[in-house]
């Protein structure tokens, strides 16, 4: 696990670093960092992916449109002064393979939780976004009813309008780690 960059704009306590750090030596975390909230990018050509080329999109509470409008995630997301962000990797024959590729996000959003149980207990709020839309029941409550599971839902990243690539490259963290390699992103944001 490579710990990258915490910046002053977002202070935490240096005992409290290492010892969220030390619970997070657990996981199979392959780089991360800490971030104020307020560098994070929001796009709407994010969401214009997800509308065009997602099947989730509107099927889903933790997807748009349920989530919000870019704006409104971007002032949810920006009421919290920090960000854990992470990543962890999968290995596949042929990143090509949508259905392979997919196959193996379960893994990194069991370490997604784990993140966020950890980071619960050492501050007052957190939100958890990941790699991909929410599966926790088989069939989303959406629209018809309320989320049955809300404080375990975690939303997707892109969902939400972030840019990815971009607090990638702000915390120096890989946004590509080579042929047959699964980059899986996740960040739990705190307060």
């Amino acid at each position: 696990m490579e710990k990258l960059i915490v910046t002053e704009e977002f202070y935490i306590d240096p005992r409290l670093q290492e010892e969220i750090e030390q619970q997070l030596l657990e996981l199979p975390i392959v780089q991360y960092a800490w971030l104020p909230a307020k560098e994070l990018t929001f796009s709407e050509n994010v969401r214009k992916i997800c509308r065009e080329e997602c099947p989730r999109y509107g099927t889903s509470w933790a997807c748009p449109p349920a989530v919000g409008t870019v704006t409104e995630c971007q002032e949810r997301c920006n009421a919290y002064p920090g960000a854990f962000v992470f990543t962890t990797i999968a290995e596949v024959a042929d990143t090509a393979n949508l259905e392979e590729t997919l196959a193996t996000r379960g893994e990194h959003e069991a370490v997604t939780k784990e993140i966020r149980k950890i980071l619960q207990t050492k501050f007052e709020q957190t939100l958890a976004l990941s790699a991909d839309s929410c599966e926790i029941c088989g069939t989303c409550a959406y629209p018809n009813a309320p989320c049955r599971h809300p404080d375990h839902m975690v939303p997707c990243i892109e969902g939400y309008g972030v840019v990815v690539a971009d607090f990638a490259r702000k915390a120096g963290i890989e946004f590509m780690n080579g042929a047959g390699i699964v980059t899986w992103f996740g960040m739990v944001l705190v307060k």
